[in-house]
């Protein structure tokens, strides 16, 4: 999986720029799995062009897109990445499908990391209960098959199954996924997009008196 994607890059100064991902997806529709697509933005304009050529640019097409004008306070957003204690590491099929699974029987995923041996996944509803137990395994063929677990702290933290569902539709761009816990941070669930670097989405911890109804 994305053996064959190149990236070149060419950034003069930093450039902060908000684009409506909607509009953006369907410019995007406009390229085929081989097409060339090429970035450009000056900063100073309220647009930002995508050209897109076919491998032997015989095609080129050009696009115009406006960009979403925003009053931003500060133009530089930084995440701090703080150090995680409990990191699950699996193939990000699997996360998937238990994600889809649970939701069936419950609004709400448990994730419980009480050793270095088993993550669990658990939710409970009208209809009943489940619980998805996976082993760590590192004897595998393929790397990305592993299912690694790093543990020095114990975690079981709820969240809610309607995100981490968002969450997954990153994962035809990697094969594995990495769960990172702590009792006092958000999780972090991160997908690795080849060698060009990487997708995190955080979440908040789900407490029963919640609602996940809201944002």
């Amino acid at each position: 999986m994305f053996e064959g994607i190149c990236l070149r890059e060419k950034c003069d100064r930093n450039i902060f720029m908000m684009m409506n991902l909607g509009s953006m997806s369907k410019l995007l529709r406009c390229a085929g799995s081989d097409d060339i697509i090429t970035i450009k933005a000056d900063g100073g304009s309220s647009t930002v062009n995508f050209m897109i050529e076919s491998p032997t640019q015989a095609k080129i097409g050009v696009f115009e897109m406006k960009l979403k004008l925003m009053d931003i306070v500060s133009r530089c957003i930084r995440i701090p990445v703080p150090e995680y204690h409990t990191n699950v590491r699996m193939p990000s099929g699997e996360f998937s499908r238990i994600c889809e699974d649970l939701s069936s029987i419950g609004d709400t995923v448990v994730i419980s990391v009480m050793t270095k041996e088993r993550v669990r996944f658990s939710t409970e509803g009208d209809i009943g209960t489940a619980n998805i137990v996976l082993k760590q395994n590192t004897h595998v063929d393929k790397p990305e098959d592993a299912i690694v677990i790093e543990m020095n702290e114990p975690v079981s933290l709820s969240f809610a199954l309607r995100y981490m569902n968002l969450f997954t539709k990153a994962t035809p761009l990697s094969e594995t996924v990495t769960i990172r816990l702590s009792s006092v941070l958000p999780v972090v669930v991160e997908y690795k997009v080849a060698e060009i670097g990487y997708i995190r989405y955080y979440l908040a911890r789900k407490f029963e008196e919640e609602d996940d109804t809201k944002p």
